[in-house]
């Protein structure tokens, strides 16, 4: 194999060489994103993760799309509660960022170290000071790889970011977070 291209079909087989995996995680690694929390509330208990894998679908009617890792809590938690929050990061709150991204954070007290309030349509955890929320009815979920994507209706959204925090976003890029300013 020459310069990184595999043959084969344009959809990996489940018998992808590791080399290939190892060179998809390293050059994949350079693809900028935002960075929010995915949050949602299920039989009254909290469940929040840091995420990079989200997107804007349509305006009309205003539709997000989150990929999230299927083993996951968060994953299982939000396909089965049917409604959740994301929170856009501004790049003061990388410390959020961390401790929502930690493997293995507890399952009770999640959000203690976290500044939050109650999203108003599905009572969703939504990170104080973040640039942008978004309140999101599910409406299609769609299995992919080792992911579930979660595409949903937006319900509620607004801001809680003050202007400088506004214009200063979390970003995610070479395995690291960062900023655009």
């Amino acid at each position: 194999m020459e310069h990184g291209v595999f043959p084969g079909e344009l959809v990996p087989s489940p018998d992808v060489p590791d080399e290939a995996i190892d060179s998809y995680r390293l050059l994949s690694a350079d693809i900028a994103s935002g960075v929010a929390v995915v949050s949602t509330r299920l039989r009254g208990r909290d469940y929040a993760a840091t995420v990079s894998g989200f997107l804007s679908v349509s305006y009309d009617p205003p539709t997000l799309l989150v990929s999230l890792y299927a083993d996951s809590r968060i994953a299982e938690a939000v396909v089965d509660s049917g409604t959740w929050a994301l929170s856009l990061l501004s790049a003061s709150q990388r410390g959020t960022a961390n401790w929502l991204a930690s493997p293995g954070s507890p399952l009770e007290g999640l959000l203690s170290q976290v500044d939050y309030g109650r999203g108003p349509v599905t009572g969703a955890a939504v990170i104080e000071g973040c640039i942008a929320w978004f309140e999101v009815r599910t409406t299609q979920v769609t299995t992919a790889a080792t992911h579930q994507l979660v595409v949903g209706e937006v319900v509620a959204m607004g801001r809680r970011a003050s202007a400088d925090d506004e214009a200063d976003p979390l970003v995610h890029f070479a395995s690291a977070y960062g900023r655009l300013a």
